[in-house]
């Protein structure tokens, strides 16, 4: 499987996901959002226009991590990609 993992390496819950991620020997493409400004450009793009993140929008939270599958569908549960 392959997939873009959208987050931070200071957040633990992104950590934890990459670590799954290859424990599962998924192809992961790491986008770091405080590392990198396009990806952070991409994913501010992403949780302004998906309904993804209607319940997140307007909090203080940020969708972290985020997944993106091959098939550009993108969801926030760790076992959907998982399985």
């Amino acid at each position: 499987m392959k997939v873009t993992v959208i987050g931070s390496h200071l957040c633990p819950d992104t950590l934890y996901a990459l670590n799954r991620l290859a424990g599962a020997g998924a192809e992961v493409e790491f986008k770091d959002i405080l590392s990198c400004h396009a990806a952070l450009q991409d994913y501010l793009e992403l949780r302004e226009s998906s309904p993804l993140y209607e319940g997140i929008r307007g909090t203080r939270r940020l969708g972290v991590p985020c997944f993106v599958k091959e098939d550009g569908a993108a969801t926030l549960e760790l076992n959907d990609i998982l399985g």
